[in-house]
This record gives C-alpha cells, sequence and structure tokens, in this order.
C-alpha cells in the first residue's frame, strides 16, 4: 500500500514541475539533484543495508547498545555530509553544468546530511520491524510535500525560478522529521555515549564496500541523467527526466522489500542457513518482477498518452520510456542478488557494479553522440541514454546471479513462465486500446491491461507460499517459534 501511495503521489509533482516549470528548468534541477543524492548515500555509509548486520553482531540483546551503535553511525553520517556539503558550496560546478535556474539553487546541499541521516533513522526503525515509519515518510511526506511545495513556490514571485529547488527541500527535511519522531521514542537519546574516533574509522572501512555498491547500484539510474546534462541541452535532461520518474516507479518497488529483506537474510546468514536465503531470494525476485512487469506493460503499452499527459513536447521521451521500463524488469534479479552479495561477496559485488557503471557510461556516451552526430534530435538522445542503462542492468543481473548462486549453492533464479502467459494478453488488450481516443487508452485502457495482467499472473504465477503475503490472517513468527 506504501509504494501504491508513493506512486500516486509523484505524479502531481510531474504534473507541477513539467507543466508550470518547463522542460529546461526540470532538466537543471535534474542534474543538480542527480549528484546532491549520490553524495547523501555516499554520506549515510552504506547503513540502510549495513546497520541490520552492525546490529545483530554488535549489541545482542542489549537495547543501549543498539542505541548507542546507531548513534555512531549517525554521527560519523553528519561528519562527511558536512564535509561534502561544504565542498559543493565551494566548487558547485558538477552539480550545474547547464548552470542555475536561480541563486537559490545552490542550497540544494543542505540537503545532503539531512537524506543521509533519515537513510539511518528509517533503517534502524526496520531493525525493529517498523517498516510503517519507512512508508509515511518516503511514501507520504515526502513526495505530497515536494508536491504541494512546487506549486506554492511556483505562485510567489520571489520564489518562483527555484521553485523545484526549494520544495526539495522542505521535503527532504520534512521526511528527516518524520522519521526522527517514532526513533526517539523507539531508541530515544544515547546513554553514556560519546565518539569513538578509532571505532568510527573501523566501521568507514568496513562499511566502504557496502557504500560503493549502493551508490553505483544508485548511479546507474543517475549516471545517464549527469552525462545528459554534459553532452545535450537542458531540455533533453527534462525530457529524459520526466521519463525516468514514470519508470524508475517500479525500481522504488524494491526499496519496499529492502526492510524485510535485511533482517531476515542476516539472521540466516548468522546460522548459516544458506538454502533459506536462496529460497527468499527466489521469492521475492519472483513478487518484484511480477510487478514490475506488470507496471511495465501498463505504462509502457500506452506511452506516447502517458508520455504527452505532462505537455507536447515530452512525446518525444517515449522511445526512452519505453527502455527504461524495460531496464527496471531485467534489473529485479540484479537488485535481490546485490541484496544477499553485499553480505557475503561484498568486494566481488563492487568490482562487479565497477565493471558495470563504467560499460553503462561508455554505452551512454557512445549513443548520446550518436545521435547528436546524425542530428536525431532530443528524443534520440535520450532514448540512447535509456538503451545504454538496460543494456547495463541486463548484463548486472546476469553476472549476479550466477556468483550468488555459485556461492549459496543453490539456484535463486526468480524467472516464471507464468510472467509470459500473463504479459501476452494484457499486450494484446492495451494496442486494442491504442486506437480508441487517448482519454479513453489511459482511462479505461491502463486499469484493463492492469486487470488483465493481474488476473492471469495471479492464477497462473501466484503460489499458495506466495499469496500468504497479501493476507493479513498470517502467523506470527512468535507463535511459529513457539
Amino acid at each position: 500500500m506504501g509504494f501504491v501511495v508513493r506512486l500516486i503521489a509523484r505524479i502531481p509533482f510531474l504534473v507541477i514541475a513539467t507543466r508550470l516549470y518547463g522542460a529546461e528548468s526540470l532538466g537543471r534541477f535534474a542534474s543538480a539533484m542527480v549528484l546532491i543524492e549520490i553524495v547523501a548515500l555516499v554520506c549515510s555509509l552504506g547503513e540502510k543495508r549495513g546497520l541490520a548486520q552492525r546490529l545483530s553482531e554488535g549489541a545482542g540483546d542489549d537495547r543501549r547498545a543498539e542505541t548507542n551503535l546507531v548513534y555512531d553511525g549517525i554521527a560519523l553520517a553528519l561528519i562527511y555530509a558536512g564535509v561534502a556539503a561544504l565542498l559543493l558550496l565551494a566548487f558547485p560546478e558538477p552539480m550545474f553544468p547547464n548552470g542555475m535556474s536561480s541563486p537559490w539553487d545552490i542550497w540544494l546541499v543542505a540537503t545532503i546530511p539531512a537524506f543521509a541521516v533519515t537513510e539511518i533513522l528509517l533503517a534502524a526503525q526496520a531493525y525493529r520491524f517498523d517498516i510503517a515509519t519507512t512508508v509515511r515518510a518516503r511514501a507520504v511526506v515526502e513526495p505530497w510535500t515536494i508536491s504541494i511545495g512546487a506549486g506554492v513556490f511556483f505562485f510567489i514571485p520571489a520564489t518562483r525560478e527555484s521553485g523545484l529547488a526549494l520544495a526539495f527541500i522542505t521535503s527532504i527535511y520534512a521526511g528527516l522529521l518524520t522519521a526522527l519522531w517514532p526513533f526517539l521514542r523507539t531508541y530515544g537519546l544515547p546513554r553514556d555515549w560519546h565518539p569513538r574516533p578509532r571505532a568510527m574509522l573501523a566501521m568507514s572501512a568496513r562499511a566502504f564496500p557496502i557504500v560503493g555498491a549502493d551508490a553505483i547500484e544508485r548511479g546507474t539510474r543517475l549516471l545517464d541523467i549527469f552525462i545528459l546534462g554534459l553532452f545535450a541541452p537542458p531540455s533533453a535532461v527534462g525530457i529524459y527526466y520526466a521519463a525516468q520518474q514514470i519508470a524508475s516507479l517500479p525500481q522504488k518497488l524494491k526499496t519496499s522489500f529492502e526492510p524485510i529483506l535485511s533482517p531476515v537474510i542476516t539472521k540466516n546468514l548468522r546460522i548459516g542457513n544458506m538454502e533459506a536465503i536462496a529460497a527468499q531470494v527466489r521469492q521475492v525476485g519472483f513478487w518484484i518482477i511480477a510487478v514490475q512487469l506488470g507496471i511495465a506493460l501498463v505504462l509502457g503499452v500506452p506511452g506516447e498518452a502517458v508520455m504527452g499527459l505532462w505537455g507536447p513536447d515530452y512525446v518525444a521521451g517515449t522511445a526512452a520510456l519505453a527502455f527504461l521500463l524495460a531496464a527496471e524488469v531485467v534489473a529485479s534479479m540484479a537488485v535481490v542478488s546485490e541484496s544477499v552479495l553485499v553480505y557475503i561477496a561484498r568486494k566481488r559485488n563492487l568490482a562487479i557494479s565497477v565493471g558495470i557503471i563504467a560499460l553503462q557510461a561508455v554505452l551512454t556516451i557512445a549513443f548520446i553522440e550518436l545521435a547528436s552526430r546524425y542530428d536525431m534530435g532530443r528524443g534520440f538522445q535520450a532514448a540512447g541514454a535509456a538503451g545504454a542503462l538496460m543494456i547495463a542492468l541486463a548484463a548486472s543481473s546476469l553476472v549476479k546471479a550466477l556468483l550468488l548462486k555459485s556461492l549459496l549453492g543453490a539456484p535463486v533464479n526468480n524467472w516464471r513462465w507464468a510472467l509470459v502467459y500473463a504479459a501476452a494478453p494484457a499486450v494484446v488488450v492495451g494496442y486494442i486500446f491504442t486506437w480508441l481516443p487517448e482519454w479513453m487508452e489511459l482511462i479505461i485502457g491502463i486499469p484493463a491491461v492492469l486487470a488483465t495482467y493481474a488476473w492471469v499472473v495471479w492464477h497462473r504465477g501466484f503460489g499458495e507460499e506466495d499469496k500468504v503475503l497479501f493476507r493479513k490472517n498470517v502467523t506470527s513468527p512468535s507463535a511459529d517459534d513457539s
């Protein structure tokens, strides 16, 4: 439900950003936000996944020790985030390759500490099986705040040009406050805690492989925007960003399962139950690819009509949208495999990720330059960047799945032929609706495609062990243990 709310909440922001601010302003904002998000992710020290392992290994059942370990991470993240923010204040050029919309844009750097700390607070809550806080912060507060803020700031003359940046800053701090309140109720303030430089240095060294994997995994979704900002006009970046925001909705689904996966994986690793981990990867991997494929069909078949919602200029991004949706489907195996590899093969996982992002960079530049050389226009430049992402993520899924299978000694494949049986009739239904007026294609066609796909995949793809996820009358773990 949190994922669905998050999906719905992104639509008002896209409408406001594309219709009111235009492709050029949106492109400048996207170029800056790419670097901000990557830097903040690095400053969080991989605690989104690493905190669960640190707490399970270092605190045992001592609640005070747990609290102090969390504050170690917060203190270290604030140090790194502060240094990063100051560096970007001094050298802002990488954030704004096509210039700033207004002087207020530079204060996007203020979101780096807030973003990093929020990641840690949500990871700490997830360790206590509090997923609701993540849903409230990421699916409700942040997206609705940025949507409302972008609209309000546009209609204030003094902030019109900087509305997107100010709305983003407001949303990040609203998310921080949403995460902080339940965190303080759960963990409280630190007791007998003081900074331990030697322990923090060791924590930084240990976190490096996870940080690298997180930054590269997220970077594969952002590198294309960064390169487009360097090689293409800001309007092309804006069109691509609009397509990416639609296509990344399936990718956000994966983050809905991360709070569930990390504690389960770390606990099974502690007892050496590799078969249970492989089973979890297969099952969760199927859940993710099944929903991702459904969303890809729903948004991809009527792609022209979907992109046309943001304005006539954005229809040029239809091909980019199709490639991006396909990229998220082929990436499902990589992201689930990585959730285990970051614990049992950190360095090899990092090496693979570095190779994949290098491949993506080379392909992205080559495809954009090819489109520019033959004067194919902004749409083909955006499609080239999206195609490069799809190829890179497909390679990542294959290599990481093979490595994980070897390490666990058990199959991890998330593919089931029921996906084909469900996709085929959904494509036929969607194609029929493309012959009708656009409003019918969107209002009636999209629900028809979704209903067709969901009915088939539910009856042909989901077994009883899968369907139990969506039921409320599930036996609690404590009851099972007793």
